[in-house]
């Protein structure tokens, strides 16, 4: 199984979320699930890469080359690979995961999220997406959907397929279990 983590390139101002995404790593890395992500060595990023290596799992990064040197691109994981756009960045990740998961994060985070929560709702994709919700840093964004629900902009059923735990226990097993 290939999980795709998308996070920030700061680590925020509370360690709840730098432990948060490091406990994922190293979950992800004892269930021998490789993690796809945006293949930085800084922020989260680093901190969900750098976990799972050293529990002796397997990363995919994947970066655009303009951030190779900006994000400081991780030369410590498995494979690194280099394309020519976000675009290309994103479309690869998805080609590569079996499931995403959102952990908290800036523009770009939110920006990831919602393309694939796009592609969900028009069936280009059919992997889970889910929320890592740590210290309920996402409950804002939820009321936002909810409202969008209520308001008649977005179907029940596709703000229903997001998956959002609060551990990463709970939502990497979520994710194996739709898996199987």
């Amino acid at each position: 199984m290939n999980v795709c983590v998308f996070c920030g390139s700061g680590s925020g101002f509370s360690p709840v979320y730098y432990d948060a995404a490091r406990k994922l790593g190293l979950l992800l890395a004892r269930a021998s699930v490789r993690l796809v992500y945006g293949g930085g060595n800084i922020g989260l990023m680093g901190t969900v890469a750098d976990a799972v290596m050293e529990a002796g799992g397997k990363v995919t990064g994947v970066i655009p080359a303009f951030l190779v040197d900006k994000e400081v691109g991780h030369r410590g994981i498995t494979e690194l690979e280099v394309v020519e756009s976000m675009h290309q960045r994103k479309q690869r990740m998805a080609d590569l995961s079996d499931a995403f998961v959102a952990l908290p994060g800036g523009w770009g985070t939110l920006e990831e999220l919602s393309e694939v929560l796009t592609w969900k709702q028009l069936g280009l994709i059919t992997q889970p997406v889910a929320i890592l919700n740590t210290n309920q840093f996402f409950d804002p964004l939820l009321s936002q959907m909810r409202l969008m629900v209520k308001e008649g902009f977005l179907q029940p059923g596709n703000f229903n397929f997001l998956l959002v735990e609060n551990t990463p226990e709970r939502l990497l097993s979520l994710l194996i279990a739709q898996n199987a």
